[in-house]
């Protein structure tokens, strides 16, 4: 199987390092993505990193810049705030 996806976007706001409990790096931040057929149209994609590729988008990216990056489409099931269930989709950046 392959789960692979390319994305060049600009990145809508500024990325901010996060640490998890158990010590690791993470950032979350969305890209806009123009429609090569469409101009007019930006889908709005989230992406998150770990690690060494997180510190670095931190350091070297910020709101508007332009990313390209490499990564995987990952699904995840959770309960908000008010109980209902919910699946986010987005993706896992590798490669910057």
């Amino acid at each position: 199987m392959l789960n692979t996806v390319n994305l060049q976007g600009r990145l809508a706001a500024d990325p901010e390092l996060h640490t998890t409990p158990s010590g690791v790096e993470v950032v979350s931040f969305r890209i806009g993505v123009t429609r090569d057929y469409n101009r007019d149209q930006t889908d709005w994609i989230n992406i998150v990193a770990w690690r060494k590729t997180a510190e670095f988008i931190c350091k070297y990216f910020s709101k508007g810049s332009m990313i390209l990056l490499q990564g995987s489409i990952q699904s995840r099931s959770y309960k908000d705030k008010n109980g209902n269930n919910r699946t986010a989709h987005e993706v896992v950046a590798d490669r910057v």
